[in-house]
């Protein structure tokens, strides 16, 4: 185990909180540094991998943009400009709402549904590079949840 101060090669920190965020922030790096490597062959980002995976998850029902950008990740996100790129890659459709036609729905290509299910096959490896026990992973999502507020 290599700890935060040996990474960035800092002595000490200001106190517990600083070094905890500082933590944090390298160690999404290093998580995003990997997904964006495995997704890579996918032709996809990672914010394109979660809004496959909401969608995936919906189907056979569409998806709003506000739906999506609700339940996305990252919230910095643009929904309706990824939706655009997935849409030229073939991997969504876009449709007039029949409910509301103010509204458009988004659904899953089987195109998208084959990317992403061999996607998600490689983002295992990803997700189980976490190097700590069921229980540690547990602890440390209640902390993290306690983080957020």
């Amino acid at each position: 185990m290599v700890k935060i101060e040996e990474e960035i090669q800092q002595k000490k920190f200001d106190n517990p909180q600083n070094k905890v965020v500082v933590n944090l922030l390298f160690t999404y790096g290093k998580i995003s540094t990997m997904q964006h490597h495995t997704l890579k062959p996918y032709g996809l980002s990672v914010q394109q991998f979660n809004l496959l995976r909401i969608l995936r998850g919906q189907s056979p029902k569409p998806a709003s943009v506000k739906l999506l950008t609700e339940r996305m990740i990252d919230k910095m996100s643009n929904a309706s400009r990824l939706v655009d790129k997935l849409l030229i890659k073939e991997l969504v459709e876009r449709k007039s709402s029949a409910e509301d036609r103010r509204q458009v729905d988004i659904i899953i290509t089987d195109k998208g549904l084959k990317t992403i299910k061999a996607a998600s096959v490689a983002m295992e490896h990803v997700m189980n590079s976490v190097n700590m026990s069921d229980k540690d992973a547990e602890q440390l999502s209640v902390l993290l949840d306690k983080l957020r507020g």
